[in-house]
């Protein structure tokens, strides 16, 4: 008896599923869909909603070539059918071809943007589906077509099609010339106007497949922003947007905002992707931490200080229940505007010799950085899960840092003196907690083959404007 296994074809994400059929004298059984084995073996947990059953009742019938805007799960649960598929995506693999005949013990999962034909080989054959949307006139008008007798494409059925049944829709489909690619699903950056989205824009300057919104037209925090926003063209969400206040999420007005964006927010999101079948990449934070720990890793449980860090933890622990999701968890951020890096810079320049707390600790992380990150963790298609970025290098103090800023920009860096934080905030109201370590252990996403940029170097060129 074959033994449960998923096998990968030539079309990317086509997989052929082989199925246990334990049986005697009296028939088989088999465990046609079984979540959680199946994903164990290396299929997507790809959430069907709805399971269609076509009936063949004679030999030679033949439907196809379609692809839908959904995935499919196919199989048989009587007779025997010759199945095709064409890669009719847009990008390098348009037109791959691949045949296979489906059998009760062998199962095939069809991604979307993939052509599905079949043939029927022993009749009564009923070709079972699962799909993860719901069929819908509108769905069907985002189908893609290719004729079954394509000569490029050159499937060879086993009954010509001459000799087999056939709609006469499927004979008027176009040739593989004339279909039309079906598009790549979209990115989102969601606060776009924010430093780190305005860094994606730039990264991914010229990508026609990339959406860039700011609040104006994608407001998290409001439900019928949210509501009223068209999500379905997007494979791809990324949250650039938050409540990052920490202080003033302290306050009884600030600890609302905080609330809205960082948690319902992110919940209205996740619902979005989910339903859209849509990665979320989520940005996070040092601030999840207390800080007690010399290093954080991605395993550490959560332990935060004040709202801010408060929000951003539950925001996260609501991402984490989508399966496809990436939480970057970063720290000290600087882009572009207002930050602690211009702030040292323009003391220097203007002769002021700043007291700077000497008893926080971690790395910078350049938003430009940030989004190389998150930009290789989904071309790579990386394992889901938590990533920490930031820049890598010692772990420094913000007082070793406005040293190094002071030196850089040709000011002398005895000019800047370490306080504690208690002294530093002595006689003043309205301050938020803060991790005395902020360091991210970098092992998971070095191990991912993105290599973290030196701090130094990174700072080195942040301030030359390079």
């Amino acid at each position: 008896m074959k033994q449960l296994a998923v096998r990968p074809t030539p079309i990317p994400g086509l997989l052929v599923i082989d199925l246990p059929l334990p049986g005697d004298s009296r028939g088989w059984f088999k465990e046609n869909w079984q979540r959680a084995k199946m994903v164990a073996a290396g299929l997507p947990d790809f959430g069907p909603v709805q399971n269609n059953i076509s009936f063949n009742q004679a030999v030679g019938v033949t439907r196809g070539i379609h692809a839908e805007p959904w995935d499919k799960y196919i199989s048989v649960a009587t007779g025997r059918v010759f199945g095709a598929w064409v890669d009719l995506r847009e990008g390098p693999t348009f037109g791959t071809a691949y045949w296979h005949e489906i059998t009760p013990d062998v199962a095939i999962f069809v991604p979307r943007g993939v052509g599905n034909a079949f043939q029927t080989l022993e009749a009564p054959a009923a070709y079972t589906y699962l799909v993860n949307d719901h069929w819908s006139e509108a769905a069907q008008a985002q189908y893609t077509f290719v004729n079954l007798a394509d000569e490029t494409v050159a499937i060879p059925w086993p009954i010509p099609l001459d000799q087999a049944e056939l709609s006469d829709k499927d004979r008027a489909h176009p040739r593989l010339a004339d279909a039309v690619p079906v598009p790549r699903r979209r990115t989102l950056v969601v606060g776009g106007t924010g430093q780190l989205g305005r860094a994606l824009a730039r990264h991914w300057d010229g990508r026609e497949d990339v959406d860039v919104v700011g609040r104006a037209a994608l407001d998290i925090a409001d439900p019928a922003s949210v509501a009223a926003f068209d999500f379905a063209p997007y494979g791809t969400i990324v949250n650039a947007a938050a409540h990052t206040a920490v202080d003033a999420a302290e306050t009884p007005e600030g600890r609302r905002e905080a609330w809205a964006a960082n948690v319902h927010g992110v919940a209205r999101l996740v619902e979005a992707a989910r339903e859209h079948r849509a990665r979320l990449v989520h940005v996070s934070s040092d601030y999840v931490f207390d800080g007690t720990a010399e290093v954080h890793t991605e395993d550490e449980a959560f332990s935060p200080l004040g709202v801010y860090g408060q929000t951003k933890a539950a925001g996260d622990a609501i991402v984490a229940t989508l399966p496809e999701h990436y939480v970057v968890r970063t720290s000290w951020v600087v882009g572009d505007g207002g930050n602690f890096v211009r702030t040292m810079a323009s003391l220097a320049e203007r002769g002021i010799d700043p007291a700077v707390v000497g008893d926080q600790t971690g790395r910078l992380t350049f938003t430009a950085d940030l989004a190389r990150a998150i930009d290789h963790l989904l071309e790579r298609g990386s394992a889901f899960g938590t990533y920490n970025v930031s820049s890598s290098g010692p772990i420094v103090s913000w007082a070793d840092l406005a040293r190094r800023v002071y030196e850089l920009v040709g000011a002398d860096p005895a000019r800047v003196t370490p306080v504690s934080t208690e002294e530093y905030y002595a006689g003043k109201t309205g301050i938020a907690p803060r991790p005395a370590s902020s360091a991210l252990d970098l092992a998971r996403i070095t191990a991912a083959g993105f290599e973290p940029r030196d701090q130094d170097e990174a700072l080195r060129e942040y301030l030359s404007g390079s």
